[in-house]
């Protein structure tokens, strides 16, 4: 929790790392059912409700981290609250999402990898 009320700081966007954002940007805005507010060659900028926005932004030579990775290096994942997981896979898939064969999660949850290979989560989170 910041303390400082001289200074507040709050997050105000998570910024992604792709080869090509504009189709990730398209990706995640229909699945998250979130506006593009901004777009343009080397970042998207998503909104939706009161939270921080999630942004993607080009990275040349750009390579999606590998799932499973042996040696841990991931350095952090989306995890997507949905009412059904196996409604939200589908969703998903449709929208150009794939499922790779190592499922960690068991029934608790789904990891998917994005259009840029970089790897999110589906579960179901109390409210």
């Amino acid at each position: 929790m910041n303390t400082d009320t001289t200074n507040p700081v709050r997050l105000a966007m998570t910024t992604v790392d792709c080869a090509d954002p504009k189709p990730l940007g398209e990706f995640y805005s229909r699945l998250l059912g979130w506006e593009i507010t901004y777009q343009d060659d080397n970042a998207v900028m998503l909104s939706g409700g009161d939270g921080p926005a999630l942004g993607f932004g080009r990275v040349d030579e750009y390579t999606p981290p590998p799932w499973p990775d042996p040696h841990g290096a991931k350095a952090f994942h989306l995890d997507l609250s949905v009412a059904d997981i196996p409604a939200a896979e589908r969703r998903a898939v449709e929208l150009g999402a794939t499922v790779p064969d190592f499922q960690p999660g068991g029934d608790r949850w789904r990891v998917l990898l994005d259009p840029a290979g970089r790897p999110f989560c589906l579960a179901t989170w109390p409210e």
